[in-house]
């Protein structure tokens, strides 16, 4: 499920640091976000999407260690980002 060019604009536009930004974690993050939110919702539809489901597990673990690198590098940057689109942490993060 792949994004459309203006959707893709408009992640990237909103998550930039700077004005030439386009691949920062932040950036990939919310991209990786915007992926899983479409294929999710794909994947409600159409249940027995078994290369989707694989799709997904492996988005979200790439997006699970861009999350990671970020708790590690920028931590007050993690919690806004998490915060802003709205992905759970565990309690382990919340120090």
């Amino acid at each position: 499920m792949a994004l459309t060019a203006p959707a893709v604009a408009a992640v990237v536009q909103e998550h930039a640091q700077s004005e030439k930004d386009t691949g920062s974690t932040y950036v990939q993050v919310a991209l990786l976000t915007a992926r899983i939110n479409k294929l999710s919702s794909h994947l409600n539809a159409n249940r027995k999407d078994k290369h989707g489901q694989r799709g997904l597990q492996i988005m979200v673990g790439q997006r699970r260690r861009l999350l990671k690198y970020l708790e590690r590098t920028a931590f007050e940057d993690y919690i806004a980002l998490t915060d802003k689109l709205g992905i759970r942490r565990t309690q382990a993060t919340l120090r």
